[in-house]
């Protein structure tokens, strides 16, 4: 990494600029702000506030059902619609906050989001659900990777991993809290306190935000409306897919043909426009980073771990082993300390050590933890499942730090927000497709389990089955059956299970070489180049 500025020719304008952060070397902050405490605070109840949205409705779906007097089909659109919208409203954030300015953005996407979860309360209907869950959801999407970058413009660049380690907490911490907070309120006062409780603290951080949130200089920047629409397009498509492939069998359907095609056909359109336009939407100076563009693949391998095992434990602790929803919810609650822990201790290290040590070992516990999952059977009690959790935390949360702040390491201040943006959408995109596979595999492996346990379970490998003992049995004979077949879809349930964990560690594993593709600044001083 060369020390001094070099300069760049952009292949799509044919101009000429040399991106250095000057800012580096001189170790001073991008924005001085009055009190970088308060506004920390302020920014990171903004960032708590969204990511807990994405779980905390979770477990008060039946609930909305009934009121709602929607299906169980259609009352996932409760999620979907969310997730969908922050998907696609994800991309345009940079360039909102070059044309509007990141203080108007911000404190505008937190009052809309406000605003938006206080309608979600109040809906009286499915549609109106939909409608305002897609409002809350294109506001969710901005603040997640402006919070990022408020934090990293008022932080020396010296202190971004600890800048980064506390923004890290609320990302990791949101999606394991929410469950647990999401079914106190539903058990204790009413679905709709899982929104209304977004109000008051929206209405904190918007007054601290308006006092303490610095201007930031606007530019001109040009709208790629041909390239987000060809994005957008390509992420809604593959949302929908991953939303109702499972429960229209895949590629059984000609609908998930139609929007797998869609999906990709986009994608191809979009990539080659942004490699030939003369105004793209992301500028082609980000993708020559070569920490930025390993990090947003390894992120897909996070939105895995993080988010798909949130998604696949606390339904099986409540079907299979039988647990209340707040006790599992405070099973999940290790692995949340263990991120809290280790993260205190990457946000200590990482300008110590080599950052990419830190990670390969996050890598490496990590996909021990799922090792640990593997191992799981139906006779044991609580402490496998809160160990494991901790030791994953633990995993993570060396992981996420460092490879936060290699991926912003050689990035000058104006690329923030974009690549903020591809960051938070790389991780959604991972969590999205990881759930919806490791959903299908699921229930693909349960009906193979259970056909396999099913074909030894014979009158001599059973005595009751013989028809000479069966007939003591008389009119309890239904009963035994669907004793029996319970015990073995159990067990089924359980196998399929153990072989997601297996497949999660697999990946946990092929991923780690990626890591060593980052590299490390040579001191948070250097000045550096991006492309370089």
């Amino acid at each position: 990494m060369a020390s001094s500025a070099s300069p760049i020719s952009d292949s799509g304008t044919g101009q000429t600029s040399a991106m250095t952060t000057d800012h580096i070397s001189s170790d001073t902050a991008a924005i001085e702000v009055r009190n970088r405490g308060l506004l920390t605070v302020a920014v990171m109840m903004a960032s708590i506030m969204q990511i807990l949205d994405t779980t905390i409705a979770n477990v008060a779906l039946p609930h909305m059902q009934t009121s709602l007097g929607a299906t169980a089909d259609t009352v996932t659109w409760v999620l979907t619609s969310y997730i969908l919208a922050t998907a696609i409203a994800i991309p345009i954030t940079g360039w909102l906050s070059d044309r509007l300015g990141m203080r108007l953005l911000f404190i505008g996407a937190v009052i809309a989001f406000t605003i938006s979860s206080m309608l979600c309360g109040i809906a009286t209907n499915l549609p109106e659900m939909v409608l305002f869950r897609c409002l809350q959801g294109v506001s969710a999407a901005f603040i997640g990777p402006l919070s990022q970058t408020v934090l990293l413009d008022i932080n020396k660049p010296s202190q971004h991993a600890k800048a980064m380690s506390i923004w890290g907490m609320g990302v990791m911490i949101g999606p394991i809290f929410g469950p647990v907070l999401g079914g106190w309120l539903t058990e204790n006062f009413s679905w709709r306190w899982v929104f209304y409780v977004n109000v008051p603290v929206g209405i904190i951080t918007v007054i601290m935000l308006l006092a303490l949130l610095p201007h930031k200089d606007t530019r001109k920047r040009k709208f790629d409306l041909f390239g987000f629409s060809m994005l957008a397009l390509s992420l809604a498509s593959l949302q929908l897919m991953l939303d109702r492939g499972h429960q229209l069998d895949w590629f059984d359907s000609a609908e998930i043909w139609i929007e797998c095609g869609v999906s990709i056909a986009t994608l191809w359109i979009f990539i080659v426009h942004s490699i030939t336009a003369k105004n793209p939407m992301f500028d082609r100076r980000l993708f020559k980073d070569r920490n930025l563009v390993s990090a947003l693949l390894f992120m897909l391998v996070i939105g895995l771990i993080m988010f798909a095992t949130t998604a696949l434990i606390p339904p099986m602790l409540q079907h299979v082993y039988g647990y209340p929803v707040l006790d599992a919810g405070l099973l999940m609650m290790p692995r949340g300390i263990g991120v809290l822990l280790s993260m205190w201790v990457a946000g200590q290290m990482v300008n110590r050590i080599d950052p990419r040590y830190l990670m390969v070992t996050g890598a490496l516990i990590s996909a021990y933890s799922l090792h640990m999952m593997s191992g799981w059977s139906l006779e044991m009690d609580w402490r496998p499942f809160a160990t494991s959790g901790f030791v994953q935390g633990l995993g993570m949360g060396l992981i996420f730090i460092p490879l936060t702040t290699l991926a912003f390491a050689t990035l000058p201040p104006q690329f923030r927000t974009d690549a903020s943006s591809l960051v938070n959408l790389f991780r959604s995109i991972g969590a999205s497709i990881s759930i919806s596979i490791l959903t299908a595999l699921l229930a693909r492996n349960t009906q193979v389990s259970h056909t396999d346990l099913s074909s030894h379970i014979t009158d001599s490998s059973i005595t009751a089955f013989d028809p000479s003992t069966f007939q003591r049995f008389g009119g309890y004979a239904d009963t035994l059956y669907q004793m029996i077949n319970g015990e073995v879809s159990r067990q089924a349930v359980m196998i399929a299970y153990i072989d997601d964990y297996y497949l999660m560690m697999f990946i946990c594993l092929v991923a780690i070489p990626l890591l060593l593709l980052l590299k490390r600044p040579k001191g948070p001083l250097e000045k550096v180049t991006v492309g370089e």
